[in-house]
């Protein structure tokens, strides 16, 4: 039977040092009984359990959910974008360090997404070399770096390092904008923010020419690229008018939307119909968003289903992203 790769799996360190410097929002992992919680700022940010680092655990889901190897990558929250560089360097070596543990010790089970402190670009650039000496395959980052847009000129010597290393970059949604307007509880974030909060990242990388400038390099866009392909129509209406909106884009806004990888954390068939009808099968890799609540079941079937695809298309996409063939 052929391979299921889930490309979006998270992970939190069993344990975390102690903050050297004092930093309020230093995260901590406190053990709760049967489940531990991640402390931000002595809150608790997410309740979590073992299954966020236990390899044994985390196998045995994996053959329910009939998945052959998971992609594992940091908690969002972790990435500290808006921590002083020295903090996020000294964070992001201990996940980094947990999850090339991990993967080393099941190299056929996981694969391994790290994170550098993109808010310092000459030390990202820097920490680029050591993501691909701990054997793991590309970098996780926010949708913006603190509020620095992804498409900002500034970035680009990171995203010039992770094409030379011939890693990848995954965006997730992180402290979204707009929850104002929700004005509901924080957990909205996740399920209503998010989207919108990835098709803002996809824009700013597609409007300041970003897979133009680097054609060889792969970024994934998580939960289906959010709100991208509900609006690439309007892009594209955009685009036909002529200048100035024209000269917003480098190229059709659906032929730059191509050049994105798309996981297929959408929960529905039509949703994941609708996705392919823009991008193609070809930029499609299964997700699951394992394990926080939200996941999403058995995602290679669900793929399966909904298109349908065979599953050998999904893997060798996947393969293709984290640099294996």
């Amino acid at each position: 039977m052929v391979e299921a790769i889930d490309a979006h799996t998270h992970f939190v360190p069993r344990h975390i040092p102690a903050e050297p410097t004092g930093n309020p929002l230093w995260p901590s992992v406190e053990t709760r009984g049967e489940t531990a919680a991640v402390m931000v700022g002595g809150k608790v940010f997410r309740v979590i359990d073992s299954r966020s680092w236990d390899a044994a655990r985390r196998i045995d889901d994996m053959a329910e959910d009939d998945v052959n190897v998971q992609v594992v990558s940091p908690m969002p929250e972790l990435l500290s974008h808006w921590f002083p560089p020295s903090d996020a360097d000294a964070l992001c070596r201990h996940v980094n360090e947990g999850i090339a543990a991990l993967c080393a010790g099941h190299p056929e089970k996981f694969i391994g997404i790290g994170m550098v402190p993109m808010q310092d670009v000459a030390l990202a650039v820097r920490r680029v070399q050591e993501i691909r000496s701990l054997g793991l395959r590309g970098i996780e980052i926010g949708t913006h770096i603190n509020g620095v847009a992804l498409g900002e000129s500034r970035l680009n010597e990171i995203y010039a390092a992770v094409e030379q290393a011939g890693l990848m970059v995954m965006v997730h949604p992180l402290h979204p904008l707009g929850l104002d307007r929700i004005a509901g509880r924080s957990e909205l974030a996740a399920v209503a923010a998010f989207p919108l909060e990835t098709a803002f990242a996809a824009v700013s990388l597609m409007t300041h020419g970003v897979l133009e400038r680097f054609p060889n390099l792969r970024i994934l866009l998580s939960h289906g690229g959010g709100a991208l392909s509900w609006i690439l129509p309007r892009l594209q209406h955009a685009f036909g008018l002529g200048a100035p909106l024209s000269e917003l884009f480098a190229r059709d806004p659906q032929e730059i939307a191509r050049r994105f990888c798309y996981d297929t954390v959408l929960y529905d068939p039509s949703a994941l119909q609708y996705l392919v009808s823009k991008v193609g099968t070809d930029r499609l890799v299964v997700g699951s968003d394992y394990p926080f609540t939200i996941k999403q079941g058995r995602p290679a079937q669900f793929a399966e289903r909904a298109l349908p695809i065979a599953r050998e298309v999904l893997t060798a996409n996947a393969r293709r992203l984290f640099g294996f063939q």
